[in-house]
Parts: C-alpha cells; structure tokens; sequence
C-alpha cells in the first residue's frame, strides 16, 4: 500500500473553485494542442515528404514509430506523475516533444525521420495521458465529461487545421530556404515555447504524492514485450510470418509479457500497471474495447489522406480540407455524449452506438473504388468522426470511473496504453495490408487485356507520349514492359511520376491503390464488429460524485484521525 508523502492544498475535501480549474485547463489544453495538432500535420504531408525522401512504403515507420515510444511512455509517465507530481513531468514531456520535432525537420531519410519521431512520441506519450489524469485529479466523473468535452474540442480544432497548416507547408517549395514540408515539424517550435510557458504559469494541481518505487522491471519487460510484437506487424511482410526473424520476435514478445506479468504481481501496487485495476470487470473490457477500437481507428484513417491524394487527385492542402467531415462529425458526437453523461450520470449507450457508427463507416468505405468521388468519401469520414466522437471521451471516462480513486494515475495510464497498443498494431498491421495488396493488385491490372490495349493506344498517341508531364510514368512502363516487378513495386516508393499525368496512363496505378484500400477497410470492419459485439456487454458502474482529489484528501483525513 503506498504511503501519503505530501499533500498540497489537500487537507480537506474542499473541492477546486471553477477559476482555479479553468486556469489549469488552460495549461492543459495549450500542450494538447501541441500533441493533437503534430499529429494531424504530419497526415497530409506525409506523401509529399515521403516522396522527397524517396519512401512511400516506409511511412508506417515515420507514424509507428512514434506510436512505439508514446505507448511505452504512457504508463511510465502515469507512474512518474504519481511520484514526482503532474506538473513537472508534463513540462519535461513538451521539452522532449520539441528537441524531438527540431530533430524531425531536419532528418535525411526516412529512417531518420522514423527515429527522431519516436523521439517525439515519448513527449507526445507524456502529454496526452497526464492530460486526462489531471482533470480526473481535479473533477468528478459525473462532471467531467463537460471539461473533457473542451480537449476533445481542442484536438477537433488541431485536426482542422493540422491538415490545412500541413497542406499549406507541402505545397510550398521552400520557406526562409528550407524545405516546405521541414517546416510541418518545425512550427511546432513556437507552438511548444507558449505551451512550456503556459503550463509552467498555470498548472498548479493540486495533488497527493506517492512514496512508491520506480518499477524498473516493469519498464524493462514492458519494453520487451511491446517493441518485437509491433516489429513483426510491421515487417512481417517482408520478412515472412513464418520467417526465422519473425519467430524470433514472437519468442521476444511471448517471454516479454510473462516477465511482466510476474514482474507486476511482485510490484503490487506500486507496478507500472497494478495487476488489480483488472480484478474489475468493466476496467477489464474497457481496456479490450479500447484496443479495438484503437486498432480500427488509427490504423484505418491513415489511409484517407493518401486515397484521397493518389485517386481522387486533391493537393496535400485540399486533403486537408476535406478531412473537415470527419472532424465535424467528432466534435458533434463528443458534445452531444458529454451532455448525455452529464445529465444522466449514465455512459453504457454510448459505446454501442459509437462502435455501431464504426461498423456502418468501414461498410461504407469498404465499397471504395477507383470511380468513388469526394462526396462518398465524406460520408464516411462523416459516420467515422461521429463514432469516434461517442468512443473518445467515453472509455476515459470509464475506465477512471472502475477503480478508486488513489489509482486513476495509473489506470488512465493503463488504459490510454493499451488504447495505444491497439493504434501502433493497427497502423502497422494495416499498412502491411496495404502495401501487401497493392503489388498483388497491379499485376492483375497491368496483365488485364483491357488495360494493356489501352496503355497501347496512349503509346501511340504522340500529344501523350511528347507531354513531359508523363516523362516518369512512361519510362516505368517502357520498363515494366521487360521487368513486371518494376510495375508491381511502383507504389512503395516516391509516386510523384503520377502527379500531372494523363489519366489513361495513370488509372492503372489508380485502381490498383483503391482496390488495395477496400482490402485495409474490411480488415477494419472486422474489428469494428468485434468491438461492436463486446459493447453490448459492458458492465457500466454509475458514475461516482466526487473527484479524486477530493476522495485521496478525504481519505488523508480519515487516516490522520
């Protein structure tokens, strides 16, 4: 059992004034922006910086990558907060996040871009998991649905305009003579430098502080178990599922979570992830429910700014704009869901009706094809962003609301982590769909009799083949014609050859991609339905009416006495 250490402003019960909360939000809601809007940027860039780095297929490095180390940050800043206080370890986190984006916009390659944004994502890990710990400090359940309903509307303002800011930056050749797309990582500079001094001016939380151990062994393990699993989901393409590489990893991953396991049944209550919070049912399914829908989420969304780029033919800019649906629909379904549980003190319709929206949106999108116009698809971002909307704030809320209130640090941790580990394993596993499917998916086009006969027109006309415009894609052809391989790899590495071509020439290539993303969205829908099932069985707890300041302070009270 952990001991008080030290309270501040916590010998009573005396709940925060609104002005004292309000401040705090303000430091908050500054470095979630940061996070948020990094992650949006990046989105509608990330074609044209993988072009310039000559990477497409690599892209699910430069995105797991950071999705590694903030999901492996995740419950160890939860612990850390608990030990040395909220306050400094969120200002380390944006301190990390920044020397982490000032590295980013200035990699050299797509390893290197990979590396310096796992960087970033031990910050980002720190920032998004302490923010929602903050406000379960401060506020009870009941009520904070409404506060939580301003970060989410934070992050909905950070996706409108991270993609546009990122659009406007990939389109631009150069700025202050550095690259344009450099710049998507280094505005987040300034961004930082406020935050940093926001957070340092207003969050002043108060809280009680753990004298508890450090559980480096569950670090270690966690690590261990983690890291391999999301490798071979990543490169287990490449390497073969069933590839001496690929067993290794599964080996790794198996001996990493049993050492965590007996390494957190022999730290108590001072584990990085306290076996107990699981001796609660709802915890327990909503951790598996947030894995689910992690998965489907993170994974699947990537995919819409490339299709949205690649077949419907929008700049980095428009694709930006276009996103807004899904953002809209977000941040409808949030403020609607926080007035629900507000009013009723009741959550459990939510997650079906959010994971049912989910179902519906990947069905939707799963019809996609080459044909499929901009309306279709934000229909679907529409459905995608309302389920989302119900699901974001919910699960938080949830799972702090099944455990007592000593350790919501650790299982707001635990349950963003996991959260995580569904969104790093839907990212890679996903984008190894993809980028299976597409070779597979162009062979068949380019050995289709339709497709050559009308490749061989277009060869012939002579307005075509002298419009330099089509120069790239011509000699791949010309090359595909001796080397079929060349034609089916064309996608894993920079698609600009495509950018300004004759649609005849450049449909194939088209078709091939959209065929391959029906593949990412009903891999999607499956576990969309998955989690739709388990909803159904969620054993919602009523939400309780006191924050957890209140009820640790309460309880430092009572044990004095």
């Amino acid at each position: 059992m952990s001991n008080v250490k030290s309270v501040k402003k916590t010998s009573s019960a005396e709940p925060m004034s609104p002005r004292e909360i309000w401040l705090v939000l303000v430091g908050l809601m500054s470095g979630m922006f940061l996070s948020a809007l990094d992650q949006t940027v990046v989105g509608t860039a990330m074609r044209t910086i993988s072009d310039d780095l000559n990477g497409l297929a690599l892209q699910a490095w430069v995105t797991t990558a950071y999705l590694i180390t903030s999901t492996v940050i995740t419950p160890i800043a939860g612990k850390l907060s608990d030990i040395y206080g909220r306050r400094p370890i969120y200002m380390w986190s944006i301190i990390i996040f920044l020397v982490g984006s000032i590295a980013s916009g200035f990699a050299w390659s797509m390893p290197a871009l990979a590396a310096f944004r796992a960087v970033q994502g031990i910050g980002g890990g720190g920032l998004m998991s302490l923010a929602f710990t903050i406000i379960a400090d401060m506020v009870a359940p009941r009520e904070r649905a409404k506060y939580q309903g301003f970060f989410i509307a934070v992050f909905g303002s950070s996706s409108v305009l991270g993609p546009l800011v990122g659009g406007f930056f990939a389109g631009a050749d150069q700025i202050l003579w550095v690259d344009g797309w450099r710049w998507v990582f280094l505005i987040n500079i300034p961004i930082g430098a406020i935050a940093l001094y926001m957070v340092w001016r207003f969050l002043h939380v108060p809280q009680i502080k753990h004298n508890v151990a450090i559980d480096w062994l569950g670090v270690i393990t966690v690590i261990v178990a983690v890291v391999p699993l999301l490798l071979v989901a990543e490169q287990g393409r490449d390497w073969g599922w069933t590839s001496w590489n690929s067993m290794m990893m599964y080996t790794l991953g198996l001996l990493g979570i049993i050492g965590f396991i007996m390494a957190e049944a022999r730290m108590g209550d001072s584990a990085l992830i306290p076996l107990s919070l699981f001796k609660s049912t709802t915890f327990t399914q909503i951790t598996i429910l947030g894995i689910l829908v992690g998965f489907a989420m993170f994974g699947a969304m990537m995919t819409i700014p490339l299709f949205l780029q690649l077949v419907v033919g929008s700049s980095p800019t428009e694709s930006g704009m276009q996103m807004l649906p899904m953002v809209l629909g977000m941040m409808t379904a949030t403020a609607v869901g926080g007035r629900i549980i507000s009013k009723t003190g009741r959550y459990k319709i939510l997650p079906i009706i959010g994971t049912g929206l989910l179902v519906i949106a990947f069905l939707w999108l799963g019809q996609i094809n080459k044909e499929s116009d901009l309306m279709f698809l934000m229909i679907g971002m529409l459905l995608v962003g309302m389920g989302l909307g119900l699901m974001m704030q919910t699960l938080t809320i949830a799972s702090q609301n099944a455990v007592p209130a000593r350790q919501i640090g650790v299982a707001t941790a635990g349950a963003t982590f996991f959260r995580q580990i569904g969104g790093t394993l839907g990212t890679a596993v996903l984008f190894s769909v993809l980028f299976g499917r597409i070779p597979e998916a162009l062979k068949e086009i380019f050995s289709r009799a339709d497709t050559q006969q009308q490749l061989g027109t277009a060869l012939q006309d002579s307005a075509i083949v002298n419009d330099p415009a089509n120069a790239g894609i011509i000699d791949l052809l010309t090359n595909g014609a001796s080397n079929p391989d060349s034609l089916s790899g064309a996608l894993s590495g920079n698609s600009s050859f495509l950018n300004g071509a004759a649609d005849v020439l450049r449909m194939p290539f088209v078709e091939g991609f959209a065929v391959s993303a029906q593949s990412v969205y009903s891999a999607a829908l499956v576990v969309a339905i998955a989690a739709f099932v388990l909803s159904w069985f969620i054993k919602a707890e009523p939400l309780r009416e006191k924050s957890a300041h209140q009820e640790n302070a309460d309880a430092a009270v009572a044990a004095a006495h």
